[in-house]
């Protein structure tokens, strides 16, 4: 590996190694996926299942005759897809959303919506329901439903993001045999959810603008870090993306502690000399404490200026002080330095374990990317 530039060697900010100026070059990040359900050849509507029509149909004259209308784009249609290319036994793991949506039904109540994926949405699936009929019961009939539509079998894991319906999903899961793992690490979800918003929610007949979400995404205080979790020294770091690659591609060969991001399905563009800023962690125990990071789900670091700390957010809801600083000027100018690489780099960064601040590798690599909350 490259040796992380700018680093500390305490846990004391060095205010004399503050980044640098990073590439000039633009990142581009869309607000849309290069494979777009939109240009999907394979939308339907789909039939009834476990909840009567009458109770999701739109309220009367809500949508205009118009025999011009391609199907396709019906927002009102649900969506139903599998990679024709992509082996259903190789879908082992899904993204999912169960929730409101800010469109009403004939008896103007919130509609809720099924959203299912998987990370390289090979596998699509979106599904209306009344708001009366929301339990385990109808989430794990739908779930059964995905896989017998498109001849997939279980995955063994669900990922979800809304700690509100943490029950329900859980509940769900487990009667199926199926792991359900908390996580804001439901990328390809979230940002389909951002894409389906603009181009499917909005141009519903029932959708109501400037309706809430009516599960808010929790933000709760940081609390105190587990002994478990704790480093010895850490730094501000940045490594030119080139080298960014490299590190994902040792982990996974080595099957390294870590996690990465389909940067290609993203749509994520970056110049190879671009700094990607990142946290570097040193600690004598290092693979037992990327060990213990690698069962959390970890989901991206700020600075909070105001409390000089670093903040590790991990799992659906949970916050950490990872690190702190002695606030002044000087490491307040360093933080907001790192604030400003995250944003220049599209919200993208890194967490690094290694046995010492001046070694070559690492133990544990984390590539991490900030993102807005979900719109709905």
């Amino acid at each position: 590996m490259t040796s992380l530039s700018i680093r500390m060697a305490s846990l004391a900010i060095n205010t004399r190694r503050i980044i640098p100026s990073l590439s000039p070059k633009p990142i581009t990040i869309p607000s849309f996926f290069t494979k777009s359900p939109t240009d999907l050849s394979k939308i339907l509507t789909l039939p009834p299942n476990s909840v009567s029509e009458s109770s999701v149909s739109l309220p009367v004259g809500a949508l205009d005759d118009d025999d011009d209308d391609d199907e396709d784009d019906d927002p009102t249609a649900e969506l139903s897809y599998l990679d024709p290319e992509t082996d259903p036994e190789s879908i082992t793991e899904w993204e999912l959303d169960f929730c409101s949506r800010p469109i009403l039904d004939i008896r103007g109540k919130k509609i809720w919506e099924l959203v299912a994926c998987d990370s390289s949405l090979s596998l699509q699936y979106t599904k209306y329901f009344p708001n009366n009929v929301i339990n385990s019961i109808t989430l794990k009939d739908a779930i059964v439903s995905i896989c017998d539509e498109l001849d997939v079998p279980l995955p063994d894991r669900i990922r979800f993001f809304r700690s509100q319906m943490q029950t329900i999903i859980t509940k769900a899961c487990k009667e199926l045999g199926i792991k359900p793992i908390p996580s804001k690490r439901c990328l390809s979800l979230l940002l389909w959810l951002e894409e389906r918003y603009e181009t499917v929610y909005t141009r519903h007949p029932g959708f109501q603008k400037g309706s809430k979400p009516l599960l808010a995404l929790d933000n709760p205080f940081p609390m105190d870090l587990p002994d478990s979790l704790y480093g010895e020294k850490w730094a501000f770091v940045q490594l030119p993306f080139s080298d960014v690659k490299k590190e994902l591609e040792t982990l996974e060969k080595s099957f390294n502690f870590g996690a990465t991001l389909d940067l290609d399905l993203l749509g994520i563009e970056i110049d190879d000399e671009t700094l990607i800023p990142g946290l570097a962690v040193a600690s004598s125990r290092a693979r037992p404490l990327a060990a213990w990071m690698n069962g959390l789900e970890v989901c991206s670091i700020e600075a909070d200026l105001a409390r000089g700390d670093l903040v590790l957010a991990v799992g659906i809801s949970t916050r950490y002080v990872y690190a702190s600083y002695k606030r002044s000027p000087e490491t307040t100018g360093e933080a907001e330095a790192w604030e400003a690489a995250k944003k220049t780099s599209g919200g993208l960064h890194f967490l690094a374990i290694q046995d010492n601040l001046d070694s070559d590798d690492c133990v544990g690599f984390w590539l991490l990317l900030d993102l807005p909350p979900s719109p709905v």
